[in-house]
């Protein structure tokens, strides 16, 4: 008895501290994201994002090479690698938009926006595909943007330039996913989501770099000047990196080992959790309003996944 369940209690404990860690990841890289942009006076999103993806791709390449954490897929053509190039050039508008927006807003506004990816993940597949889901899945979708437009008009840290960035690079992240689906969709060309970001992350770093130069002029003097000031500003930066590796490297892992429902219903605790997180340690002021709006978007992603499953 104790021999067969020993298997499962061990497997239970790692799928349990994937979860955790990809909690942790997560929520770590999107807190001290705002710490640095909005509480720290390093208002440099562009250049954050230049450093999340230098990680990436060093960090990527040891544990695909040298750690064989999943096996190495090559690019076959240079059509593919064009694709790849696209993908990572909207990915990177997705990041960074999230990023200024932290700027502006408070973390619980942030997420609020950021639960409407499922609104336009489905506008996008229409547009794009033609493909198109139940009537009850689109009807679920109505409380999530009227959660937002609720949480908008309760939200006392409101700022327009923010929310349309936040806006912006949530509409991104979906337009990824779909295009992701149709540029790698032959079996030929597939790539796992570790692969996939190990050739994004170079080509990111390209389009940063004198993105970052040109947009955000006097960054490498503020920086070392910050760094001058404040010791731990480097050590700050590889954390907050390297974190934002780790939140896509256990994604994947907790993808791997869990159900697309459980990922789904762990994705949406999560927002729920960075909320509460951020709330207790930014201070920022939330009203009953915004608290309802957000309660409502929750609900209807929920309904939106539930809807989605039943009628597919």
């Amino acid at each position: 008895m104790s021999s067969s369940s020993s298997p499962s209690s061990s497997q239970v404990f790692f799928i349990s501290s994937l979860i955790i860690l990809w909690y942790s990841s997560n929520i770590g890289v999107l807190l001290l994201n705002k710490f640095l942009l909005s509480n720290y006076g390093f208002k440099f999103p562009i250049f954050l994002t230049m450093c999340h993806m230098s990680a990436c791709a060093i960090l990527s390449y040891i544990s695909i090479v040298f750690l064989k954490v999943v096996p190495f897929q090559k690019i076959k053509s240079r059509s593919q690698f064009l694709r790849i190039a696209t993908l990572s050039i909207v990915f990177c508008a997705s990041v960074v938009g999230g990023n200024i927006s932290l700027r502006f807003l408070p973390v619980s506004f942030n997420q609020a926006v950021g639960a409407t990816t499922p609104f336009f993940t489905a506008m996008f597949a229409y547009l794009m595909t033609l493909k198109r889901e139940a009537w009850v899945t689109y009807g679920a979708l109505v409380p999530v943007v009227t959660g937002v437009v609720i949480a908008s008009g309760g939200e006392p840290s409101f700022h327009l330039y923010g929310f349309i960035m936040c806006i912006s690079a949530t509409a991104a992240r979906a337009f990824k996913s779909v295009l992701q689906g149709i540029l790698l969709s032959s079996e030929g060309e597939k790539l796992n989501s570790m692969n996939l970001l190990l050739y994004m992350s170079p080509i990111a770093i390209v389009v940063l770099l004198p993105a970052a130069l040109i947009m955000e002029p006097d960054v490498i003097e503020v920086t070392i000047s910050l760094a001058l000031k404040h010791r731990f500003m480097w050590l700050l930066l590889l954390i907050n990196s390297t974190m934002a590796y780790a939140a896509n490297l256990t994604n994947f892992l907790v993808t791997k080992n869990t159900s697309a429902l459980t990922l789904q219903v762990l994705g949406n605790a999560k927002g729920a959790v960075a909320v509460v997180i951020s709330i207790l340690l930014f201070r920022n002021p939330v009203t009953f309003v915004g608290i309802a709006g957000y309660s409502m978007t929750v609900m209807g992603v929920v309904a939106y996944g539930e809807a989605k499953r039943r009628y597919k």
